[in-house]
């Protein structure tokens, strides 16, 4: 009986013992300074040579496939295009902050940065700015209650630095995705970057392009329909192996349906972050890491076809370095590489020592070191970010133009001499009613140097006084939300407007031009 307690002790003790042994240490990968500053340099050159090679498609092709005879014909001389465009010169003002501020830069040097940019913008950065300028704290720049276009591409499309900055840091790389894409993103709008930034961290140390979608698919929580749609192109490829026109047609069917964003409802135009990023995986998952073919396929993909090869050459373009990029791709930059890109104080030459100082920075910052002149990186495991969504809008089911009987108007209204579906006032008190049967709408109408402010009153709530106002250097935009309002109970609903004929503050008057109603429900 003894001999059986004293055993029973021991095993005890050994299993205690084996319960307290210590985590195994974080897998360690090594890499040459030379290389890693050849993959960073490789990253930025991809980006350049697809946005340069996709530009003349972009957009021209919504919703459907560019035929292959309609693609660019490559010359190198079209690297100069990258010079003055403007997913790669916000990416790299971005990446100013960090200079400037550091690694711990937050949520709020990004916004101050942005707030103060001169470039013209579109989509979620011009109605982040817009938003920044008029008091909205960069923390909620990018919130759908502030910003229609929150699950727009444009956090997806600047978010390279960041990646670039990152090798094997997937973690790190969400971490800062989080302080950036708060600015003008929410949702899966900020899990965009999350997805691209998780592939270029993959790309230091990874080379199959299977892999390397993966690495990006585990960045993200798997309830985001960010998440469902690469998790569908994952399953797609391995059902149609040797046709991606099939995943795109599934894609197109299952996806292409609920974009908010008051330029794409219900109209063929799709600038949202998860169908572009997806074409991106495309080009990923059929390029079978040739360089060209990923280029091509994500781009035949259509819609924001410039920006999307842009992505795909990026990451592809850390796996090669630069020096395997194929000359007949990268032969015109060295032209190039000591000339400025657009409101920037970066050239070619500078961005890769900046962001390669900053990788190294990182690097260290999470244990990694020096052996020589080899980098030795703790590398981390891809975690899920936290489950953040802006789903629930329901789907937009119509458009109710100015000419609509449920429309109805007093005062002053006049159509504009080439929209003639727009009706313009200045007057005050002028008032426009229409109902609808719903959950939600977007007022759509157009941003104006001379806008002024207008009261907007759902059902019996009290009114809210919003304007129109965008600075003359932004131009005039058309087709962007007046007012937007989702989770109503369904039924029937009344939206009321009422000129105030005053100006916002900095504008050269006081117009209002709605544009329609866009009912979800």
């Amino acid at each position: 009986m003894r001999y059986c307690v004293a055993l029973s002790l021991l095993l005890c003790l050994a299993m205690a013992s084996c319960s307290r042994q210590e985590p195994a240490a974080p897998e360690t990968r090594e890499i040459s300074m030379a290389a890693l500053q050849d993959k960073i340099k490789g990253g930025w050159a991809g980006q350049m040579i697809g946005v340069s090679y996709g530009a003349p498609t972009e957009f021209r092709y919504r919703g459907e496939i560019i035929p292959e005879d309609k693609l660019p014909q490559w010359k190198p001389e079209m690297i100069h295009e990258a010079l003055d465009q403007d997913d790669i010169y916000v990416d790299m003002t971005f990446a100013e902050v960090l200079e400037r501020k550091g690694l711990d830069a937050t949520t709020e040097d990004f916004g101050e940065m942005f707030k103060n940019s001169q470039y013209r913008l579109w989509h979620a950065n011009m109605a982040a700015r817009r938003n920044l300028q008029h008091g909205v704290p960069a923390a909620d720049s990018g919130h759908p209650r502030h910003n229609i276009h929150a699950n727009d591409i444009d956090f997806q499309i600047e978010a390279d630095f960041i990646g670039l900055m990152t090798p094997g840091l997937p973690q790190a790389s969400n971490d800062y995705c989080w302080r950036a894409g708060r600015v003008m993103n929410y949702g899966d709008g900020i899990y965009g970057g999350m997805f691209v930034c998780g592939m270029y961290s993959a790309a230091f140390f990874e080379s199959n392009p299977r892999k390397l979608v993966e690495a990006g698919l585990a960045c993200l929580p798997k309830e985001s329909p960010y998440a469902q749609i690469i998790a569908d192109s994952l399953a797609w490829s391995n059902q149609h192996p040797g046709d991606w026109t099939k995943v795109w047609q599934l894609i197109q069917d299952k996806w292409d349906k609920r974009d908010p964003c008051p330029a794409g409802a219900l109209l063929p135009f799709n600038i949202d972050a998860k169908l572009n990023g997806v074409y991106i995986a495309l080009g990923l998952l059929y390029g079978e890491g040739d360089f060209e073919k990923t280029l091509k396929i994500s781009t035949q993909a259509g819609q924001d076809s410039d920006c999307n090869p842009a992505s795909a050459g990026g990451i592809l373009g850390v796996v090669y370095g630069y020096d395997r990029i194929p000359d007949v791709w990268k032969s015109g930059i060295p032209a190039i590489e000591d000339k400025k890109f657009a409101y920037t104080n970066h050239t070619f030459r500078s961005i890769v020592e900046s962001s390669t100082q900053r990788a190294v920075e990182l690097v260290q910052r999470h244990g990694g070191q020096f052996q020589g002149d080899t980098l030795v990186v703790r590398v981390q495991d891809p975690t899920p970010a936290a489950l953040e969504t802006w789903d629930d809008y329901g789907s937009p089911v119509e458009r109710i133009p100015p000419t609509d009987s449920r429309w109805t108007w007093t005062g002053r209204w006049a159509p504009q001499p080439k929209s003639p579906e727009l009706r313009a006032s200045s007057t005050k008190g002028a008032e426009a009613t229409v109902s609808f049967e719903g959950t939600g709408f977007i007022l759509a109408g157009t941003y104006l140097p001379t806008g002024g402010k207008l009261d907007v009153q759902v059902d019996s709530q009290p009114a809210e006084t919003v304007d129109v106002y965008i600075p003359e250097g932004d131009g005039q935009r058309g087709n962007e939300s007046v007012f937007h309002r989702f989770g109503l109970a369904a039924g029937k609903h009344t939206v009321k407007v009422v000129v105030r004929g005053e100006p916002y503050e900095g504008s050269k008057g006081r117009d209002v031009v709605l544009k329609d109603l866009i009912v979800f429900r």
